[in-house]
């Protein structure tokens, strides 16, 4: 035997090497575009900077403590809290009912999976464009057809009791087609078999929704939901282009709040601090969906 370093021959230390050197181009990406950002605005959250001048005066935890004080942000909060989960949870119900109904080799099947997907690929900013013309409060497609019902128009954009619900059906529009996708692939990665064994025994569509579909589903329900949770609760876009956080502060999200204060207020430590926290909560969100799929989630395989 050659002689040992560290307990690791020879051979192993070159394989070890070899290793680490081939992974080194994705380590130094990482810490260049993700870790030294996180560090450096853990830094800014505690200065006092307004991004013009060069000196960024030491404050400690002031903007923290500032920030969480501010009614605008205690009700950002609010308002992503209720838009993401709003928006996931009917994405992923809708996407899945859909996905159960289209799930056959039908042209006719193929023509809306296709349509519904289209809706995804679409830009946010063109997707906003569009539906800024539709709820237009009067020249709106959606205000022109209530009025032919005999309905009174809305204001769906101006309105501080309605803005948000706005955003809310025009992201779940968006992001249905994303949901169809991976249910339909989750759907047809279950072998039929075990929908014929449950017909031979008598088994309602039902039951084989709840015993079959919905625990074989729940890898894909898991990803999808942790991974909208984590989109969905970053929206910017449309926020910013068809009500600019308005009205009355009634659509400002949290990363538009962010936005706000660091580009319109100048006020980086507030900023900074603001995104730490929002780092935090993501960060606790994902250790909760991530303790709790020990328990729901089946891996197993067939």
């Amino acid at each position: 035997m050659g002689k040992r370093i560290f307990g690791y021959s020879r051979d192993k230390w070159k394989q070890m090497f070899n290793g680490y050197l081939l992974i080194l181009p994705s380590i130094l990406a990482l810490g260049f575009f993700y870790i030294y950002p996180i560090v450096y605005t853990l830094y800014l959250s505690m200065t006092d900077w307004n991004l013009l001048a060069p000196i960024k005066r030491f404050v400690g935890f002031a903007n923290y403590k500032w920030v969480v004080t501010q009614p605008l942000f205690r009700q950002s909060c609010a308002n992503t809290f209720y838009f993401t989960f709003a928006v996931v949870l009917c994405s992923m119900a809708i996407g899945l009912f859909l996905a159960i109904v289209t799930n056959d080799k039908s042209r006719f099947s193929a023509g809306v999976q296709a349509c519904l997907f289209s809706t995804y690929v679409v830009s946010w900013v063109a997707m906003a464009l569009l539906w800024i013309w539709l709820l237009d409060r009067d020249f709106g497609l959606v205000n022109i057809g209530l009025k032919a019902l005999g309905a009174s128009p809305v204001n769906w954009l101006g309105s501080p009791d309605v803005a948000l619900k706005s955003l809310t059906i025009v992201s779940v529009w968006k992001n249905i087609g994303y949901t169809v996708v991976f249910f339909l692939a989750g759907l047809q990665d279950i072998p039929t078999e075990y929908y014929e064994a449950s017909m031979i025994d008598g088994a309602s569509r039902w039951n084989q929704f709840r015993y079959i579909t919905w625990p074989l589903l729940s890898p894909t329900t898991f990803f999808l939901f942790t991974t909208m949770i984590i989109g969905i609760s970053q929206t910017f876009d449309i926020v910013k282009i068809m009500t600019g956080g308005g009205p009355v502060g009634s659509t400002t999200t949290f990363v538009f709040y962010v936005y706000q204060r660091a580009f319109e207020f100048f006020d980086i430590g507030g900023a900074s601090a603001a995104a730490a926290i929002f780092l935090v909560v993501l960060v606790i969100l994902t250790a909760i969906q991530l303790y709790a799929s020990r328990r729901m989630v089946h891996y197993e395989r067939y």
